[in-house]
């Protein structure tokens, strides 16, 4: 075989169980017909005929845009009225108090990644949940960092204090600052969502450490945040991050995909929250310096779009009733899993909200065949298996809880028969 990559790119191969599990789920449709078929590997909002949604007011804005808007250059840091516009979207009415800059970026994956760049050094760990979306790990990797989960939930089906407080400490016994990442709320995979009280608790613990002299940044990543529950109500943890000590650096991942349901469009942006100006003006030049190295500059037509909606009360209006229209579809599908999850006996994550629901397995890949037997097809995580209720219609809610329990049971059998024969 020749070879002609560096050294250093040697084993970087994108295995993507979500496209894959997704690819299945469309042939399985065109051989058994669409009705038969539960395509719960798609992380896109559907409507109840299971065709990919557009939030109304985005559609008509979005057509209606000058040409100009769609070719003309933007800044590396973005429209000034976007950046300002996002930083008003991420915090609503919650806004901490300190200085807060943004930077525009390739969708929230790019501001993941220069989160990472800008705020982990070389060879060290950044921290997150078992629960995650798998290309945190690949983010990592890319760049020379280790990804180390801990524990998300608990043995109550609470944010595990414990073990997160753990992994801290641990990590900053050999290095002097720590990225950690949280998703929440409606956590991607599992919908579930850290309280007030449990992040009152994980900034004590970062507070404890600060006084020992490390550097701590957290990053929230809040790209499904739209249609977690009541703006407010969902934003209200982040008043906690109002003055913080300087070496606490808060920063916010927000992403145009989902709440804005611009998926290809690729626009985000890093939200950076401190009470230190020296510290979010390197944050901008940081910022501005990635951006022109990574993508040079995002998608200005997006930008103009949410500037747009963000200024004027009506428009605003509008995509406010337009996404709770969405999150109540969400809503009484994760209702009715929920509900039938319990009669039947089937653990899942605990669900507040979301696109996404999550059962536990030790047996993911072999539970994602089994389910691909009854033509529902999921996508297999470290953890277990992600259930995309986003994509799924009200009406095939209805007994898929029994029916993935039976599958549970199937490979519980299996495995066990496996053991038994060794």
């Amino acid at each position: 075989m020749t070879i002609m990559a560096a050294a250093s790119r040697e084993g970087k191969v994108l295995r993507d169980v979500v496209f894959s599990a997704s690819a299945a789920a469309r042939e399985a449709a065109a051989q058994y017909g669409a009705e038969r078929v539960v395509n719960a590997a798609i992380g896109c909002y559907a409507g109840d005929d299971e065709q990919l949604a557009c939030l109304p007011v985005v559609e008509e804005l979005y057509r209606a845009l000058p040409m100009r808007d769609f070719i003309t250059y933007a800044p590396p840091l973005g429209l000034e009225s976007y950046r300002q516009g996002a930083i008003e979207e991420a915090f609503e009415d919650c806004r901490p108090e300190g200085y807060t800059d943004a930077v525009a970026t390739a969708g929230g994956t790019g501001a993941i990644h220069i989160a990472i760049a800008n705020y982990s050094e070389v060879g060290d760990v950044v921290l997150t949940t078992n629960w995650r979306w798998n290309i945190y790990d690949a983010l990592c990797q890319e760049i020379g960092r280790r990804l180390r989960p801990f524990s998300m939930i608990d043995s109550k089906g609470h944010f595990n204090i414990v073990s997160f407080s753990a992994a801290v400490s641990e990590a900053l016994e050999s290095q002097d600052s720590l990225l950690i990442i949280l998703n929440t709320p409606a956590n991607n995979p599992t919908g579930f969502a850290l309280s007030d009280e449990e992040w009152r608790q994980v900034l004590d613990v970062c507070r404890f450490h600060e006084k020992q002299g490390k550097r701590l940044s957290l990053l929230v990543d809040i790209a499904y945040i739209a249609y977690a529950g009541e703006k407010n109500k969902v934003r209200s943890f982040m008043k906690q991050f109002s003055n913080l000590p300087a070496h606490i650096f808060s920063m916010f991942a927000f992403s145009m995909s989902k709440g804005y349901t611009l998926y290809g469009q690729r626009a985000g942006a890093l939200i950076g929250v401190s009470s230190s100006k020296d510290v979010i003006d390197e944050f901008a030049d940081l910022g501005k310096y990635s951006a022109r190295t990574a993508w040079s500059n995002v998608n200005r037509a997006a930008m103009t779009l949410l500037t747009e909606i963000r200024g004027d009360q009506s428009l605003k209006a509008r995509l406010d009733a337009e996404r709770l229209a969405f999150a109540d579809k969400l809503h009484r599908r994760g209702a009715v899993f929920v509900e039938e999850a319990r009669s039947c006996g089937l653990q899942h994550v605990p669900y507040q909200g979301g696109f996404f629901i999550s059962v536990p397995t030790a047996h993911s890949t072999a539970l994602c065949q089994a389910l691909q037997e009854d033509l529902i097809f999921a996508v297999p995580l470290a953890e277990g298996v992600r259930l995309g209720i986003c994509s799924i219609a009200e009406s095939k809610m209805t007994g898929l809880a029994g029916t993935i329990k039976k599958a549970v049971d199937r490979v519980a059998l299996m495995d066990s028969a496996s053991l038994a024969a060794k």
